[in-house]
């Protein structure tokens, strides 16, 4: 004999899945925008190259000199730093609001306090081995 789940969990399915198929349908839109916007691009966009069109320039100067050009290190660790904190406080938020729920403070300190920990033991890391002294 087969079971059949009551009405009221087929219905809560249901509207779960339908909310992910609009998301779905959003994302096919957005692709194919910006497909359409790429292919009218292509077609509409006059193509003739020359020797000047061809060129590498920089904010519209000859380029003078060799390609290369070298970059301190430090600047991507800063970069690699502030995206670290960016992201960090990006997850500070929506904790913010499950704390703010009944029934869940305690554990979502917890994991926020564990979460800063790891970000502090990184950050302390780097610190002594002189990533963030500017020299």
């Amino acid at each position: 004999m087969r079971e059949t789940l009551p009405e009221s969990t087929v219905v809560v399915a249901a509207d779960y899945f339908q909310s992910y198929s609009v998301v779905g349908l959003l994302a096919v839109v957005g692709v194919l925008f910006v497909a359409v916007a790429f292919g009218a691009g292509r077609l509409l966009r006059p193509v003739v190259p020359t020797p000047e069109k061809l060129m590498t320039y920089e904010c519209g100067v000859d380029p003078v000199g060799e390609g290369w050009a070298h970059t301190q290190v430090r600047y991507y660790v800063y970069a690699f730093l502030y995206v670290i904190f960016a992201v960090d406080s990006i997850f500070l938020f929506p904790w913010a609001t499950v704390f703010a729920a009944p029934g869940y403070g305690a554990a979502t300190l917890v994991e926020m306090f564990v979460f800063l920990g790891f970000l502090a033991v990184g950050l302390l890391y780097a610190y002594k081995k002189g990533v963030l002294a500017w020299t």
